[in-house]
């Protein structure tokens, strides 16, 4: 869910327009202005959630005092869990840089650089709210040349850097192809503002699974490192005797052998004595 405030810049209407065009289709994008201040009343956010049925969205916003505004932020039963507000400080949209896009609905590989992003709670918080926003639909499987979208970030400094690639799969001469990347845009360069970030109990609560979403564990089947699927199979303890092989020629048993084998058999017979 994109929208944005009643006071608007150029560029964050360009750049709305920009992060939507890496989301869609997965993504709605209001055109018409919504007054309303997310950090004072997110009444209007939670209405339009549970309308579109939204948990994530993206409001901006500009005025003197922070211009050029970005709220990124997230809902959990349709209340604000997190809101982390970034300023843009430079901006390069997708018409300025003339090279070939990605297709719509691309799914995107996402790169975080920067030890901010593991030491910091806010970065880490960040971190967990751009991998949302961004990363698209679950899939099982993705094919090798549908990964050709990349987006960076970069914490250096107290500025969060945001760059979109190209993949490009070159001939290396072997099997394995040389990959160059070319920048497709937007670019960004964020400065880290106002921060609403839930409780840890809150936190948890919204990462818990329910039970009817957990897969049932299943008796005597493992897993190794490798994905491999191992089986235990118990049965009872076999008679050998009973166990039917393969029948050869070269192993059946003469007549004479079996006649002479008969007759070892048999008990003695012992003589009636007449009194």
């Amino acid at each position: 869910m994109i929208m944005k405030g009643g006071n608007t810049s150029q560029t964050i209407t360009q750049a709305l327009k920009d992060i939507y065009a890496l989301k869609k289709p997965n993504a709605v994008l209001y055109k018409k202005k919504n007054i309303t201040r997310p950090f004072e009343d997110s009444t209007s956010l939670e209405f339009f959630s549970k309308k579109t049925d939204c948990s994530l969205f993206l409001f901006g916003s500009h005025n003197k005092k922070r211009p050029n505004n970005l709220i990124f932020g997230r809902l959990f039963d349709f209340h604000v869990l997190d809101m982390i507000e970034l300023g843009i400080e430079k901006y390069v949209s997708l018409s300025e840089i003339k090279t070939s896009k990605c297709p719509e609905g691309t799914k995107p590989m996402l790169v975080f650089a920067g030890e901010a992003f593991d030491t910091d709670s806010e970065h880490r918080r960040l971190k967990s709210l751009l991998i949302d926003f961004f990363r698209g639909p679950t899939v099982s499987a993705v094919r090798l040349a549908g990964l050709e979208h990349i987006l960076h970030f970069t914490a250096l400094e107290g500025k969060i850097y945001m760059r979109s690639y190209r993949c490009l799969l070159k001939k290396s001469g072997c099997r394995t192809p040389r990959i160059e990347l070319e920048e497709i845009g937007p670019s960004f360069d964020f400065v880290l503002r106002r921060t609403h970030l839930a409780s840890d109990d809150l936190y948890k609560l919204a990462h818990r699974q329910p039970k009817a979403l957990k897969p049932k564990k299943k008796k005597n089947i493992s897993h190794d490192a490798f994905g491999t699927k191992f089986g235990r199979v118990h049965m009872q303890k076999q008679d050998l005797s009973k166990l039917h092989t393969r029948k050869m020629k070269g192993l059946r048993k003469r007549r004479g052998e079996e006649v002479a084998e008969d007759q070892d058999g048999q008990a003695p017979k012992v003589a009636k004595l007449e009194s």
